[in-house]
């Protein structure tokens, strides 16, 4: 399947592909583009390229998500990240447990759950590491901490993370990848890896390095 367009794109093209392990090419007809590196200006090449067998299949895990009560619309994986964010001003209290042991209680404005894919998304914005996309692993993000001894943690992916709200108001922002919705702050969200990879072609010659270079911008400086 070919997204055309950015990184938004791929995204709800994910939704589509779902478990039918279909290989997305992502070209890039939008701005920064992780997820679709195949500029607009190499369109043809790559398509010959792909025709030609000259690429590879990358897997990519994804974040499964269930709610202790009812559950989102859709689907309900996410290739970069799961969110839950607070709703009003005030900030809210997000407990956190690792197989059902308590790894903090954030309070923060939220948190960021991310896999490796995700780390050059919305968990870089907040100071997360950028991770290779095979590493085996969640990002675990504050928002705002009030603390700022809270940092970001890389956890194994076999973890499965619990998350619980606790705020003065009755509700919280949960988004899955793009796709957001409102909750009760009584329903309790679980993590876990999901069971099955997204497949991405990359073009023969890119790598993943590559696409951090040029996307960052690494070693523009003109001293190097």
């Amino acid at each position: 399947m070919l997204s055309i367009g950015g990184d938004g794109t791929f995204l709800e093209t994910v939704t589509i592909v779902q478990k039918h392990g279909i290989p997305i090419a992502g070209i890039n007809a939008g701005r920064l583009g992780f997820l679709s590196n195949i500029p607009a200006t190499e369109i043809e090449s790559s398509l010959d390229a792909i025709l030609q067998d000259q690429y590879s299949i990358e897997h990519r895990s994804l974040i499964s998500l269930r709610l202790s009560v009812g559950k989102m619309n859709g689907f309900c994986c996410a290739l970069n990240d799961v969110s839950l964010q607070k709703k009003y001003s005030s900030m809210i209290t997000i407990h956190a447990y690792l197989n059902d042991v308590l790894l903090n209680s954030y309070w923060a404005d939220g948190l960021i759950i991310s896999t490796p894919t995700g780390s050059t998304a919305y968990s870089m914005s907040v100071g997360g590491p950028i991770v290779t996309p095979d590493s085996n692993n969640f990002i675990i993000s504050p928002l705002a901490p009030h603390n700022l001894a809270v940092r970001p943690v890389i956890v194994p992916d076999n973890n499965t993370i619990r998350l619980k709200v606790n705020s003065s108001e009755s509700c919280y922002i949960l988004s899955l990848d793009s796709r957001t919705e409102i909750f009760d702050t009584d329903v309790e969200v679980l993590i876990q890896r999901a069971d099955f990879t997204i497949k991405t072609i990359r073009i023969k010659g890119y790598t993943f390095y590559d696409t951090m270079r040029n996307k960052l911008m690494w070693g523009v400086d003109k001293r190097n």
